[in-house]
Order: C-alpha cells, then sequence, then structure tokens
C-alpha cells in the first residue's frame, strides 16, 4: 500500500437498513451489519444504528431503570463489556456503544488535524446518542480510550453526566508531560501510532494477522473481526493522533481556566498492570483533574478490567452507581 488512501480502501463498506422503534425519527437507526454476536452476550438488548452530527454509531441496548451509557477501549469494541453489562442491566438501562472509528460504529476521515476523533467529538457522539434514546442526564463508565471520551464529556457536558467512572487511565496531559523511559516501554504504541499513516496502520496490521489463527473463543474471534480491519486500525491511530495534538490543546486550555469535573468520580484502575509500577500517587493525580473523587486498585485485575476481574470491577461500579 502507498497511500493511507489505499490502506482505507480495504475496508468493506458499512450497510443500514430498516428503522427502529421508539428513537427520535432524526435519527437512521437499523441493525447493525456485523456479528450477531451481541444476542448471545446481551439477551434482551436490541441492536440500533444511530446517526449522529459525526458519525453513525452502533449501540446496544437493555434493561431498565437509570440510564448508564458505557464506552469501551482500544482496540475493543462493546463485546467487552459482556462480563459486567448484564448484571448492571437489571438495575440500569444499559447503552453498550462503539465508538466511532471501532468496533461496527463508522469510521470518518479523521482530517488534517484528526479532530474528528478528539475526544471532543467523540464525547459529542455519546451525547447525541443518548439524548436521541431519550436519555438527557445519565451515568457514565468508560474503559480505556472509552475513559478518555467519558472525562471529555464530563467536562464539555457537565449537565449531562451525573457520574463518570473511568476505568485504568490517567489523564492525557499528565502522561505526556510525565514521560519516563518506563512509560515509553510500557506503551510505546502510545509513540508508535503518532507517525504518519499508513506506517503504523500496516505495522499493526501485520501484528494482528500474525497472531490471528491463536483466536480460542468466539469472543477472541469478534476481536479479531475488528482488528483485521484497516478502516479501523487506521482509525484507532487517528484517534492516538488526536490524543497528542488537538485534545492537549483542549487539556491546556482547561487546566489555563481552572476547569475541574464536577460530577462525582470513581477511578479504579489495574492491580497487575503498568500504572501501579509507574506512578505513585494514581488517585492524587484525579484529585487534582475533578472536585469530587474517590477510587483503588483492584488488586487481581490486569488492564481490561472489566474481563480479567470482572466481580470486582462489578462490585465497584455497583456501589459507586448506586444511589
Amino acid at each position: 500500500m502507498n497511500s493511507r488512501r489505499d490502506f482505507i480502501k480495504q475496508t468493506a463498506a458499512v450497510g443500514a437498513a430498516s428503522l427502529a422503534a421508539n428513537i427520535a425519527p432524526a435519527a437512521a437507526q437499523a441493525q447493525s451489519p456485523g456479528s450477531p454476536i451481541w444476542q448471545k452476550l446481551y439477551p434482551g438488548f436490541r441492536n440500533l444504528r444511530i446517526r449522529t452530527s459525526g458519525a453513525e454509531i452502533n449501540v446496544v441496548a437493555g434493561g431498565s431503570g437509570p440510564p448508564l451509557l458505557m464506552l469501551h477501549g482500544a482496540p475493543e469494541s462493546l463485546v467487552t463489556w459482556h462480563l459486567v453489562a448484564p448484571a448492571l442491566a437489571r438495575d440500569y438501562t444499559v447503552v453498550l456503544a462503539d465508538l466511532r472509528g471501532y468496533g461496527d460504529s463508522s469510521k470518518p476521515e479523521g482530517g488534517a488535524d484528526h479532530s474528528a476523533y478528539s475526544k471532543r467529538a467523540m464525547a459529542q457522539d455519546g451525547v447525541e446518542v443518548m439524548a436521541q434514546l431519550g436519555h438527557e442526564r445519565f451515568l457514565l463508565v468508560g474503559h480505556d480510550r472509552g475513559a478518555r471520551v467519558g472525562r471529555r464529556m464530563a467536562l464539555d457536558h457537565p449537565e449531562k453526566v451525573r457520574k463518570l467512572a473511568v476505568l485504568d487511565i490517567l489523564p492525557e496531559h499528565y502522561l505526556y508531560s510525565h514521560v519516563t523511559l518506563g512509560f515509553v516501554r510500557g506503551y510505546y504504541h502510545w509513540f508508535s501510532f503518532l507517525r504518519p499513516a499508513p506506517i503504523p496502520e500496516e505495522e499493526t496490521l501485520a501484528r494482528y494477522q500474525a497472531r490471528s489463527g491463536d483466536a480460542t473463543s468466539e469472543i477472541e474471534r469478534e476481536y479479531d473481526r475488528h482488528r483485521l480491519d484497516p478502516a479501523m486500525l487506521h482509525a484507532m491511530c487517528e484517534d492516538y493522533r488526536a490524543s497528542a495534538s488537538v485534545d492537549l490543546d483542549l487539556d491546556h486550555a482547561d487546566l489555563a481556566a481552572g476547569k475541574k469535573i464536577t460530577c462525582p468520580l470513581l477511578a479504579i484502575w489495574a492491580g497487575k498492570g503498568l500504572y501501579p509500577r509507574l506512578f505513585d500517587d494514581i488517585l492524587g493525580v484525579w484529585q487534582a483533574e475533578a472536585t469530587d473523587v474517590r477510587g483503588h486498585a483492584l488488586p487481581n485485575a490486569t488492564h481490561n478490567l472489566q474481563e480479567s476481574d470482572p466481580q470486582a470491577t462489578l462490585a465497584a461500579l455497583q456501589a459507586f452507581l448506586r444511589d
């Protein structure tokens, strides 16, 4: 492949078909074109495709009670919540969304400044999805990239987010201003993905192709379906490029203005992950970001808390989200 355009042409077009009920008519909604695995993982949920001002977002929603939006990390999809979302749906109306660029959501071009993948643009998707589902205020849980989107949403739309839980992240501006050799070694992709397209995209695709035959479960094969999609890999790199450019500009403006997250915030992180080895005061970093913060490590969890230690993750979320 000689160019980003050649790289992106490999992806299949996303289809859309029938309208779904009970959503604002301005949204284009249809069952998503991807794998039906969500039907097995989330029985009783429904699958919708909702058009926002900047993307088309794949959504799986179910349950009853206060609305709860859950956003996944990279390079995962809404499938990542399969061990905790059904239990949460007993008490909440759970909305699982694929971030723009990921899963079965659309993958718009990032633009010269990568702003289509700014956390502000991605947060706007979440706000519009929830509004079209009839939820003007909601609880929010995000992991990894989804937690970064959630953080920006709480800053940009404080009237929308009742509570925010962030799973295994620290703010981007903090990480980029505290770069150590350990951080570079542990999170090399944070820097590798910043290189111009299509070099990191092609390298990442080759790496995933080399190990795609190792998948032994339906969940792993579903993850591979997305990880082997060149359009998703390009979007993921654009997400990281935005983090090191337009997102930093937004953060620096907020810091200069003294702006903080005002809703209650829970930070939980992997006790077996890299953050505790790299940073001494994770909770203190978050206490500088928000006015009402609590949090702790999950001792037995690795980075994907919701999959490596779902029971502890669920217990922490239930305790926090409960009114």
